[in-house]
């Protein structure tokens, strides 16, 4: 036997490495980041086959498998042999877990040396795993990684990211950015992702292009930069103009000479070419940065602008106002802003004329159906709302009025709406349509949103949920831009209906119950609307006829021990939570009080038994004196341990037994004989020998021989041995006593063997 253990010890690790994967499966982030002075949050779950506990736990550093010892040798950070335990001084390296399912550590703080490998060395009753967790630590804190969108165009939505891969509840960290805008920032510490996140929403101008951006990590603590990242701003868009004119006002007599020279101010990508519009229309065959109008004639006046395109889009440059002097004849409206006009523009309308003959001494404007009269040619409108046709008159002593014009106001979608079907209480599980409308826009181009929570959703008319549950609920809002601006319609608060869910019972207090005590149990579920009616049952399903959240005991006593579970129920529906057991222990003065008892108890019978004894002496006395002869049947015997053999009767004829006082698993055997004493002697009075040989000489006295064979379960992590132990003998001899001469008894031997 004692060979083969080495053996069997070799084959542990092969063995060890096909029982214990099947056994033992972990969720945590493989490699987990920080820097020396921060901490490390570990989110570690696990699961051992068949729901075994998890005894006790050690953690190496940098851990190596030793063949020799058959162990795991490194540096130990933490050890706990005892998991219920909780260590007096809290370490640097804490376990927040329990021993069934959650394995969370925390190194707080953690150092540059602390780089390498985590051995989580766990054992159960049953078996044992040794768990690998990667650290990366350096030196100072790594910088922070930021996420561009790979097209970013001027005036459109942009989302970038900075993100870092450390979390930790113990070292609060913050990410800055270089830009003014609200950002939003996420932790996640889960088994699958240890990060910090800040999410940045803008919307670029050009000006934006070529600018840096940067994303700051800091210290909120200490008030202390760690690190920071740079990225480089590539805005997209058309390309922006600017008019050089010569003479400089822009106001010449006909026949004079004109220059106008369309700067690009910038342009990503490059532009491809440029053209010249007067008036809003194009002039074919100017196609050059500068246009050169050698002599200008009355017909020439108006508005010019440069144009210019690329990938992005076209654009145009301010209006410049080329007014050419000349006699004065026909009346018209001139719109002296750029196209297109927005709502909510200052308009600046003038009436211009060819002739006039006298001179012109007022102008009156026709707008809405009102007529002003002013002194001036000039008509400014604030903050344009409508889109209407106006007209002026150039009057001396006669008014010549001009043909009107639309002035074609543009604005953003206007009424936006969130339609909703159905229109009555939303329950979970119904198919749910959600869909924009909007009352007007112009351009009519328009391109639709949808937010929740002040997220962005997804693009599209309409929102559509085939089986709506109560995640989807949240406050929506319907977003419709065109190229002139955006609008957002009122915030829906989309209310999803729900029967009561993930209930649970709590016990307050949590670490101890104690009889005498008061204890609070709390139904907690999650329900809309909220949970109305409760109901609590005991662990026979019994109902308690108690309808609160809260059922109280007070005072709790020991019967009050048991599993209890909860049903909520509101109009849709109920849910019932599992059951969840409340353990009252004894309070101390029961303990005391038991204790009193029970040693009462234990005197009482210590008593008794020394009374018993005195009594069966006294008795004794008495039998002998009367001399009361008994026949055969009136034997006694006496029972002993014998640890190794059966020792033979003719080497002890009168032998009561041999008592080993070392027990063992082994070898144990009982003797029963009946010893010759002075009972045995014939007494006066008594039968002859006749009646002594008239005892059978065929008496049998039987031996039974016992044979017990178990194995023991080996003690390298749940390996069975296959060597059997050395077989364990019992059996009992029982040899009969009468009166006259005993004939040898023969003996009979029943086996029987016992495997597992």
């Amino acid at each position: 036997m004692h060979l083969l253990g080495p053996l069997l010890l070799l084959l542990v690790p092969e063995y060890l490495a096909f029982s214990d994967s099947a056994q033992w499966t972990f969720e945590h982030p493989k490699i987990l980041y920080a820097w020396d002075g921060a901490c490390v949050w570990i989110p570690c779950h696990y699961r051992i086959l068949n729901m075994h506990l998890l005894d006790n736990l050690t953690v190496y550093h940098n851990y190596k498998y030793d063949n020799s010892t058959k162990s795991y040798q490194g540096t130990i950070l933490y050890t706990n042999l005892k998991i219920g335990d909780v260590p007096r001084r809290p370490g640097r390296v804490q376990f927040l877990g329990n021993n069934r399912y959650n394995c969370t550590l925390l190194i707080n703080p953690v150092k540059v040396n602390d780089s390498g490998q985590l051995g989580l060395r766990m054992m159960s009753r049953e078996s044992k795993w040794m768990e690998p967790i990667g650290l990366n630590i350096s030196e100072t804190a790594p910088p922070p990684h930021i996420e561009l969108p790979p097209d970013i165009r001027e005036l459109r939505d942009v989302t970038v990211t900075c993100s870092l891969n450390f979390a930790c509840f113990e070292y609060q960290v913050h990410l800055q950015w270089s830009l003014e805008e609200p950002a939003v920032t996420s932790t996640s510490l889960s088994t699958k992702t240890v990060s910090t996140q800040s999410t940045l929403t803008f919307q670029p101008q050009w000006t934006h292009h070529g600018k840096n951006l940067t994303c700051q990590l800091w210290d909120p603590t200490q008030q202390q930069l760690l690190s920071e990242e740079t990225v480089w701003l590539d805005v997209k868009h058309a390309p922006k103009l600017k008019i050089q004119v010569s003479p400089r006002e822009a106001t010449v007599t006909e026949g004079e000479s004109v220059t106008m020279t369309c700067q690009v101010v910038s342009s990503n990508p490059r532009h491809q070419n440029v053209s010249w519009l007067r008036d809003g229309a194009l002039l074919v065959g100017e196609e050059t940065p500068t246009l050169t109008l050698p002599e200008v004639t009355r017909k020439m006046s108006g508005q010019y602008q440069c144009k210019a395109h690329n990938d992005v889009g076209s654009e145009k440059s301010e209006a410049v106002d080329l007014q050419v002097h000349h006699p004065p004849k026909e009346v018209t409206t001139v719109i002296r802003n750029p196209t297109p006009i927005r709502e909510g523009d200052s308009v600046i309308l003038s009436c211009t004329y060819n002739s006039s003959n006298p001179r012109v001494t007022r102008y009156k404007w026709d707008h809405l159906g009102f007529q002003d009269q002013l002194s001036s040619a000039v008509l400014t409108i604030q903050k344009v709302a409508w889109d209407r046709a106006i007209k002026c008159a150039a009057c001396n002593r006669w008014c010549l009025w001009s043909p009107p014009v639309n002035l074609d106001v543009q604005y953003a979608p206007k009424d936006v709406s969130v339609q909703v079907t159905p229109r009555n209480e939303i329950r979970s599980g119904l198919s749910v349509f959600l869909q924009c409308d909007f009352l007007s826009s112009r351009p009519t181009d328009v391109h639709f949103f949808w937010k929740k929570n002040g997220i962005f959703l997804e693009e599209g008319k309409k929102l559509s949920f085939d089986a709506i549950s109560p995640e989807d609920a949240g406050v929506y809002h319907c977003l419709v831009n065109n190229s002139i601006g955006q609008t957002s319609s009122k915030a829906w608060d989309l209310q999803v209906l729900y029967a009561p869910r993930s209930l649970h019972v709590s016990i307050s207090p949590k670490d101890r119950v104690v009889e005498g005590k008061k204890a609070v149990l709390t139904c907690e579920s999650d329900a809309n609307p909220p949970t109305s009616h409760y109901a609590w049952f005991d662990w026979n399903n019994q109902d308690l006829r108690h309808y609160d959240q809260t059922l109280r005991l007070d005072p709790v006593t020991l019967q009050h021990s048991g599993a209890y579970w909860c049903q909520g129920t509101n109009r849709l529906g109920r849910g019932q939570s599992p059951p969840t057991t409340l353990t009252v222990y004894y309070s101390s003065a029961t303990i005391i009080r038991r204790v009193a008892l029970g040693v009462g108890f234990c005197l009482a019978i210590f008593l008794l038994a020394i009374w018993g004894v005195k009594l069966q002496r006294s008795w004794k006395r008495i039998q002998r004196q009367q001399g009361l002869q008994e026949s055969s049947s009136g034997q006694s015997f006496f029972v002993r341990n014998v640890k190794a053999r059966r020792i033979p009767q003719a080497e002890a004829p009168h032998s009561l037994g041999c008592y080993n006082p070392v027990m063992e698993d082994a070898v144990s055997y009982a003797a029963l004989r009946f010893p010759l004493g002075e009972i045995d002697a014939p007494r006066p009075g008594d039968a002859g020998p006749s009646e002594m040989r008239g005892l059978s000489p065929n008496r049998d006295d039987t031996v039974t021989y016992s044979v017990v064979q178990k194995r023991h379960a080996d003690d390298y992590e749940n390996v069975t041995p296959e060597v059997l132990e050395d077989e364990g003998i019992h059996y009992s001899e029982m040899v009969h006593f009468g009166f006259g001469e005993r004939p040898l008894a023969q003996e009979g031997v029943e086996y029987v063997t016992l495997k597992q």
